[in-house]
């Protein structure tokens, strides 16, 4: 009798051997390849064919086979690119299951299927190239996943609710890589992640969920290999089951793949420690091989046909939507395996609470489009291991009917686009073009977005399921400006990049004040200082006050700026590193940024999961959401429709709470008489350089309905009762 088919892919110990399975469906044979230190200081290799295949898998048990066993494949079948199949024993593909990798991707013609020149010019319909890559593409590492349980990452996890949840955004090395508190060995590491120093800070700052750009491991693209760059965000997966060891600190990276992943894993169990969750930005939608002509590396050489997305054209070519050169095929039954067993590994085995996915749309493609009930989204709601884990899409991608925000199902989360246009367009795009007498948005989107942008995701069955929880409010993120490069450029500075500057948005609704670029305190043009750091307070205001789940990026908080780069993808230095040597502006603008996060944990109303309704709640019977004209009348059809209107307020009521929100938009000071509702008592003012600077203020700490107060021009208030 044969032995059973394993049920799970990759390689993994059992007993005192190892279990091997291979999914290819198109391939005639698949070798298993068993690298051992030679003599000469190189590398033996030991061929086991697989048994199969079995419904497209390959398997097999090898005994005497421990932890620590570097692997590869090898597949065997037509080399046919004119109809998909690119099959090519002469190069060693990384497993896709792998758990650790080790070994640096080489970047010449042996890792190319077909041939080329050494200027990697070549024609990828013609004939297989013969050089062996094995020198030349990472390994596969056997691990033993057991782990201490005093240290188990997914038995301490934080749970925090999404009312609570404040996501941060950041870069595994740029967030640490320059902290003074933190020792050098450690700094810009896995380990970094869980110091004391990073933690104080994270929960001084009311952070709840640390949100990693991704951390699998990662190809860079040869044209940035050419120029002497990285891929330094890590938008290009090689691997979705490794961490990336370029992130580990030198001693786990000397020691191996296993010490990588418990480096991680030891991370992760001390953020949870802190209360606060780990959520990793996630790349299923594309690969590192790149497109029809690029590398012969893993899922390419195991079975092309399946794993990428084909236009259905004959010569076969890659149908690309997500601007990579390739794209996962989310049709195929393989293709949504291997993301959720991805998942399961990353909440599993390290402990992982959620995650952000890379042009999610992508992942929800089907035969016709884009699909809500797409396999893939309807598995990720359902699927046991992932009850209770945070999922936040990119909605979007750059296929046909890319953009979908707000049409993902329950319990999707997504990043709200539209809500980072309109605030930048309301405190920055409008009274730039004021200056010059031009007219800017109405009120209406940005109340709208304030709110919860119910418009986008109130639509299901039954109505206002997915709640205000769903839309996950941005001003800035990884890509685009800074928040302080928003107040500071009005157009991108991106030539250190290499491309010209023609890479990176053009859409960016910044206004540098007048001035271009950064300015000294003794310049002549000093005067606009003051006016650009209160319009960053005035975006972190409302990205904090408002509904919804925010998301800062790193850095924001203390004023990091790119100096205009707003698409640092390949800059892995200090353009790209947080800053944690403030000067006093910085300090200031990171106590204020505390002082908005305490004020949204201390205010039920700031941060109500359902979708208002204008209803009474509450003892005094006010709604749960009301607006208010300046001089405190309720808003009217007109005028929400009225162009020169740059001033509001809004109330909201949760239980016994009760905030509210008033803003001017204008370039001149307005006199606003405060909505009905109590006595008010101001709890901040974006005017305010520091929080402290409400003691100055203390003649307005309590004012009756009715009673007028001075705005500046460009600021926010918030009081509460």
């Amino acid at each position: 009798m044969s032995a059973p088919i394993p049920t799970r892919l990759g390689v993994h110990l059992a007993g005192d051997g190892i279990e091997v399975a291979v999914l290819a469906p198109h391939a005639e044979a698949i070798d298993l390849c068993l690298f051992d230190a030679a003599p000469d200081g190189g590398w033996s290799e030991r061929r086991i064919r697989l048994d199969g295949p079995e419904l497209g898998v390959f398997s097999a048990r090898v005994p005497g086979v421990g932890a620590g066993q570097r692997y590869g494949l090898r597949a065997h079948g037509p080399w046919d690119p004119v109809n998909g199949l690119r099959y090519n024993p002469a190069k060693l593909l990384v497993d896709p299951y792998a758990v650790g990798l080790t070994g640096e991707l080489g970047y010449g013609p042996e890792t190319y299927g077909h041939r080329v020149d050494d200027t990697l010019a070549g024609d990828p319909y013609g004939p297989a190239d013969d050089r062996d890559s094995a020198a030349h593409v990472p390994h596969g590492v056997v691990l033993d996943l057991r782990q201490d349980p005093e240290a188990d990452p997914t038995g301490n996890r934080p749970r925090v609710p999404w009312a609570d949840t404040v996501v941060y955004e950041a870069h595994v090395r740029g967030l640490t890589a320059r902290h003074p508190e933190i020792p050098a060995e450690e700094r810009g590491t896995y380990a970094a992640l869980g110091h004391p120093a990073l933690i104080q800070h994270l929960q001084r700052l009311g952070v709840t969920a640390v949100e990693l750009l991704p951390v699998h491991a990662c190809a860079p693209e040869p044209h940035l290999v050419d120029r002497g760059m990285t891929n330094y965000w890590g938008y290009n997966t090689l691997g979705f089951f490794a961490p990336d060891p370029r992130w580990a600190s030198a001693a786990a990276r000397a020691a191996g793949p296993a010490a990588v992943l418990a480096e991680l894993r030891t991370a992760v169990h001390r953020l949870h420690q802190a209360g606060i969750e780990v959520l990793l930005d996630v790349v299923y939608n594309h690969t590192s091989e790149g497109g029809l002509g690029g590398q012969h590396v893993s899922l390419r050489g195991l079975d092309s046909a399946v794993y990428y997305l084909h236009d259905g054209g004959h010569p076969a070519a890659l149908a690309d939507v997500t601007g990579c050169g390739n794209s996962l095929d989310f049709r195929r039954t393989e293709v949504v395996r291997l993301a959720l067993d991805s998942l399961r590994f990353w909440v599993q085995q390290v402990g992982v609470d959620g995650f952000r996915f890379d042009l999610a749309v992508t992942l929800g493609r089907g035969h016709t489009g884009f699909d809500p009930d797409h396999p893939f989204l309807v598995a990720t709601a359902t699927d046991p291991v992932l009850q209770g884990i945070k999922l936040i899409a990119e909605p979007w991608d750059l296929g046909p009917g890319g953009w979908r925000t707000g049409q993902f199902p329950p319990p999707w989360s997504e990043w709200n686009d539209k809500f980072r246009n309109s605030a930048r367009s309301f405190w920055l795009a409008d009274p730039a073009r004021a200056t010059h007498g031009d007219a800017g948005h109405r009120v209406r989107d940005l109340a709208t977005r304030l709110s919860g942008s119910v418009d986008l995701f109130g639509h299901t069955d039954p109505p206002l399921l997915r709640g205000t929880r769903s839309s996950v409010n941005y001003v800035t993120a990884h890509d685009g400006f800074t928040l302080a490069d928003l107040v500071a450029y009005e157009h991108k500075h991106n030539e250190a990049n290499g491309e010209g500057n023609r890479d990176g948005t053009d859409d960016n609704r910044s206004w540098n004040h007048g001035v271009e670029g950064p300015v000294e305190a003794t310049a002549v043009a000093a005067d606009i200082l003051p006016i650009r750091r209160r319009s960053i307070r005035n975006l972190l205001g409302t990205l904090l006050l408002s509904a919804g789940t925010p998301m800062l990026t790193a850095g924001d908080e203390m004023g990091r700026t790119q100096h205009g780069n707003n698409n640092a993808y390949c800059q892995d230095g200090e353009l790209s590193w947080l800053p944690w040597e403030l000067s006093p502006w910085r300090q200031d603008l990171l106590a204020t940024a505390r002082h908005l996060t305490a004020l949204r944990r201390a205010h039920p109303a700031l941060r109500g999961q359902a979708f208002y309704t204008g209803r009474p709640v509450g003892a005094d019977q006010l709604p749960d959401l009301s607006w208010y004209d300046p001089q405190g009348e309720p808003f009217t059809h007109d005028r929400w429709h009225d162009g020169d209107l740059r001033t509001l307020q809004m109330l909201r009521v949760h239980g016994e709470d009760r905030a509210l929100l008033v803003l001017n938009g204008s370039l001149e000071p307005q006199s606003v008489t405060l909505a009905p509702g109590g006595r008010w008592q101001l709890a901040w003012d974006s005017a305010w350089e520091h929080p402290d600077d409400a003691r100055s203020a203390a003649i307005e700490g309590e004012l009756h309905p009715g009673g007028p107060v001075l705005m500046e021009p460009l600021s926010l208030r918030l009081y509460t009762h």
